[in-house]
């Protein structure tokens, strides 16, 4: 069972990057709940698509990396839902 700064990593890393996506794909900021969740699947997303690529780069804490790996894949997340919605 994760611990509570784990959960509140997540959680700040989550509406980190996805304020920046929302920002990027959708030039507004969006809801702090919506940035989070966004930003926690797209961390997920991020991450299995770097993988894909053969990169080392995955979601480890709080750090550059991790809010870069989250902030890709928020991004194509609100891409294909933008794509969806139409």
């Amino acid at each position: 069972m994760p611990d509570l700064m784990s959960i509140l990593t997540w959680i700040i890393l989550g509406a980190v990057a996805g304020w920046l996506a929302n920002i990027v794909v959708n030039k507004g900021s969006g809801s702090l709940v919506t940035n989070i969740v966004v930003g926690i699947i797209g961390a997920f997303l991020g991450g299995w698509l770097f993988s894909q690529f053969g990169s080392g780069a995955e979601v480890t804490g709080f750090n550059m990396m991790s809010v870069l790996v989250a902030f890709v894949g928020a991004v194509v997340l609100l891409v294909i839902l933008r794509l969806l919605s139409r």
